[in-house]
C-alpha cells in the first residue's frame, strides 16, 4: 500500500498533533493509486507516528492550545463545560479517588448510561493510574457480581435508577452489608474486594442511600492541585492498562478485555483522522459510553482533535438526538443502523433541520446500503463513514474516509487504519487467500488489546503467537484492499451443501419499499441441514404477506437463498449497543417450529 495515503487534520496544535503540530497537504486515501494486491493482506500507512504519551498528558496538552474552547454539553443534564473546567474537575475527581486510598492499577468499575459523570470518570480515572471497568447497563444480579469480582474492583460509581432498572435494589441484593456499612468501608460476602459505592446524584436530590457516598461529596473531597497528581503522572507509560470491557459473547462467561493508553488513545485519533475532525466539529454521541463505540470514538475522537462532545440524552431517544443535532449545530453524528433508521422514520423527522451535519460514523452492525443512501440524502451526511472493529481492538481496525467512492462506502468498511494490518485466511489452513475470496479476517498491531483480564488461555485463543487477533468474521478484501464483512463464521448457513451469507440475503431484502428492518438466521432442517428464516419489521402503516416477500425475491436471487421461514415481528432482540442477538431470533424459530440441532453434523 502506499505509504503517503495520509493526511492529518488536527489543526497543527502543538503538542496535540504527532507530528508536532505539522499540518501535512491533505491527499485523500481513495484519491491515491495503490498497486493492486495479489494476496488478502493489506498494511496502513506509517508515515504520522503513533503517540506515545498517556490520555491525560495528551489532554492536558489540548487544554493549554485551547482552554476556553467547548468541550462537552451534556443536554439532558443541562451541562457546559469549556476544555479547562473539564480539566480542572477531571483533576478534582482524580484526588478525590486517591482520597479512597486508591492505588495506580487498581480497578474502579462505572454502571452507568451517558452523562458528564462518565466523561470525568475516564479522564479521572486515566490521571492517576487508575483502571476504568466499563458495566453494561443492561447487566442484572448475577451478571454484575461475575463482573465485579473478576476484575476485583474497588470501587463503583453507579447510576441510581434509570426508568424501570433499579440499580441500587440490586446492589444492594448483591450487598445487603451496604444497609449498615459506612461509606468506603464495606465488607459484602458476595462481593469481597468492592470498598465503597459511589451514587450518581443530582444537583439538589434530597434521597438518602445508606452505605453509599453521593457522586457530588466524592468530588467535593478532591484538590484539583493536589500534587500527587503531577507525581504519578510521571510514572505512568502508555502500555498501562487503562480500561476493562466485558465482551458480550454469546456462550461462556464474558471475557475482560483489557486495553491500554496507547491502544485507545492512538485509535480515537486515526478514528477522528478519518472523519477530518477538528476543533470546529461537534460530534452528537448517542451510543453507549461503556461501549467502545461511544468511549473511543466518540469521546476520544473528540478530545484528540479539540473538538466538542455532545451527549443528546442518557439512554437513546430519536427525537432528543434529532432535536439536539438542531439546538447545538452538531456537525457529526454516531450511531448504530437501527438508532439511524429510528431517527428516519421517526414521525417528526422533517421538523429538524439537520443542515449542520457533515460527518459521523454508523458502525456496530453490519450496515445496510439502503440506510446508508438514506443518511447521506436525508440527514445532508455526504462525510459519513463506516468503520469496523471489535472490543479487543480498541476496537476500529478498518474504516472509510469522507472521500472514499460512494460505491465502496456503501458495500465495503474502507480499508485499514494507519499503523496496522489485516488479512483475510482460510479458517482451516490460515493460509492467507486470495482477492475476493472469503475467509476470516485478523488484523495486528498497535489496537491489539493488553489480553482478557487474568485468562492467558482464552487471550492465546484469540492472539496467535505472530500477534494476530482473529475476529471471527468473515471478510473479502478487494485488489485495492477493501474490506467488506460477509457475516460471522458462527453465521453462516450451509443450506444443501451451498454456503449462504445472511448479510447477502438482508441487503437484498432492504430493496423492498415496505421493509423497514431484516435480520436472517440459519435453522436446522431434517433435509437440508439448515433453512433460511427472515425476521421483518414492515415501515410504519405497511402491511405486507409471505407470499410478497417471497415473490419479491422469485427471479432475483437464487432459489436456494429465498427464505423458507418468514415472520414479521415488531422488533428484534438485542443488546444495548443496538447489536442485533441473532442467536436468540434462532433459538426463538426452534422453539416455535419444534426444531432440534443436528448433533452429528
Amino acid at each position: 500500500m502506499a505509504s503517503d495515503r495520509y493526511a492529518c487534520h488536527c489543526d497543527g496544535y502543538p503538542g496535540l498533533c504527532p507530528l508536532g503540530g505539522i499540518t501535512m497537504t491533505p491527499k485523500p486515501a481513495d484519491t491515491l493509486r495503490a498497486p493492486a494486491l495479489t494476496c488478502s493482506l493489506s498494511s496502513g500507512a506509517t508515515d504520522v507516528p503513533l503517540i506515545e504519551q498517556t490520555l491525560g498528558d495528551f489532554f492536558d496538552a489540548i487544554v493549554a492550545r485551547q482552554p476556553e474552547h467547548e468541550a462537552l454539553v451534556s443536554a439532558h443534564q443541562h451541562q457546559r463545560y469549556s476544555y479547562r473546567a473539564l480539566q480542572t474537575a477531571s483533576n478534582q475527581l482524580a484526588s478525590a479517588l486517591l482520597g479512597l486510598g486508591l492505588k495506580p492499577g487498581e480497578r474502579v468499575g462505572i454502571w452507568s448510561h451517558n452523562n458528564a459523570q462518565w466523561l470525568l470518570m475516564q479522564l479521572a480515572t486515566a490521571k492517576v493510574g487508575l483502571i476504568l471497568v466499563n458495566i453494561n447497563p443492561a447487566y442484572r444480579v448475577a451478571e454484575l457480581g461475575y463482573a465485579l469480582n473478576k476484575v476485583a474492583c474497588k470501587v463503583l460509581v453507579t447510576m441510581a435508577r434509570f426508568k424501570t432498572s433499579d440499580y441500587l435494589g440490586m446492589l444492594r441484593e448483591l450487598a445487603p452489608e451496604l444497609d449498615t456499612a459506612q461509606p468506603g468501608a464495606l465488607q459484602a460476602a458476595r462481593l469481597p474486594h468492592l470498598r465503597t459505592v459511589v451514587w450518581l446524584d443530582e444537583p439538589g436530590q434530597a434521597d438518602e442511600a445508606p452505605g453509599l457516598l453521593r457522586f457530588s461529596t466524592l468530588l467535593a473531597s478532591g484538590d484539583a492541585a493536589d500534587p500527587r497528581l503531577e507525581t504519578i503522572a510521571s510514572t505512568l507509560r502508555a502500555s498501562d492498562p487503562i480500561n476493562i470491557q466485558f465482551t458480550s459473547g454469546t456462550t461462556g462467561f464474558p471475557k475482560g478485555a483489557t486495553l491500554t493508553h496507547r491502544n485507545i488513545l492512538n485509535n480515537g485519533f486515526f478514528i477522528g483522522e478519518a472523519m477530518k475532525l477538528t476543533s470546529k466539529d461537534r460530534l452528537c454521541i448517542p451510543v453507549p459510553l461503556y461501549h467502545c463505540f461511544g468511549m473511543v470514538l466518540g469521546n476520544l475522537a473528540c478530545l484528540t482533535h479539540g473538538a466538542t462532545i455532545v451527549y443528546p440524552s442518557d439512554g437513546f431517544d430519536a427525537l432528543a438526538v434529532l432535536q439536539t443535532v438542531q439546538d447545538e449545530k452538531c456537525t457529526g453524528l454516531h450511531g448504530v443502523p437501527t438508532m439511524f433508521i429510528a431517527e428516519l422514520d421517526h414521525p417528526r423527522f422533517a421538523e429538524f433541520d439537520l443542515t449542520s451535519l457533515r460527518t459521523g460514523i454508523m458502525a456496530g452492525s453490519p450496515c445496510p446500503i439502503e440506510v446508508m443512501k438514506r443518511v447521506m440524502r436525508d440527514m445532508h451526511m455526504l462525510e459519513v463513514t463506516i468503520a469496523y472493529g471489535m472490543t479487543e481492538t480498541s476496537p476500529v481496525s478498518c474504516q472509510s474516509s469522507t472521500t472514499t467512492p460512494l460505491e465502496k462506502r456503501v458495500a465495503t468498511v474502507g480499508l485499514v487504519q494507519p499503523h496496522l494490518q489485516v488479512k483475510v485466511i482460510d479458517p482451516v489452513s490460515g493460509e492467507t487467500v486470495a482477492p475476493g475470496v472469503s475467509g476470516e479476517l485478523c488484523t495486528r498491531g498497535y489496537s491489539v488489546m493488553h489480553g482478557y483480564w487474568e485468562d492467558p488461555v482464552r487471550t492465546a485463543e484469540a492472539i496467535d503467537e505472530q500477534g494476530w487477533m482473529h475476529t471471527g468474521d468473515l471478510a473479502t478484501m478487494d485488489i485495492e484492499g477493501y474490506v467488506n464483512i460477509v457475516g460471522r463464521i458462527k453465521d453462516m448457513v450451509i443450506r444443501g451443501g451451498e454456503n449462504i451469507y445472511p448479510r447477502e440475503i438482508e441487503e437484498f431484502l432492504y430493496r423492498h419499499p415496505q421493509i423497514q428492518d431484516v435480520q436472517v438466521v440459519g435453522i436446522p432442517d431434517p433435509k437440508y441441514g439448515e433453512e433460511l428464516c427472515a425476521w421483518i419489521i414492515a415501515k410504519p402503516g405497511q402491511t405486507l404477506s409471505e407470499i410478497e416477500v417471497k415473490a419479491f425475491c422469485k427471479g432475483q436471487i437464487a432459489h436456494y437463498k429465498v427464505p423458507r421461514y418468514i415472520r414479521f415481528v415488531s422488533g428484534f432482540p438485542m443488546t444495548v449497543t443496538g447489536k442485533i442477538q441473532k442467536f436468540k431470533i434462532r433459538d426463538d424459530m426452534k422453539q416455535q417450529l419444534g426444531l432440534q440441532e443436528d448433533k452429528t453434523a
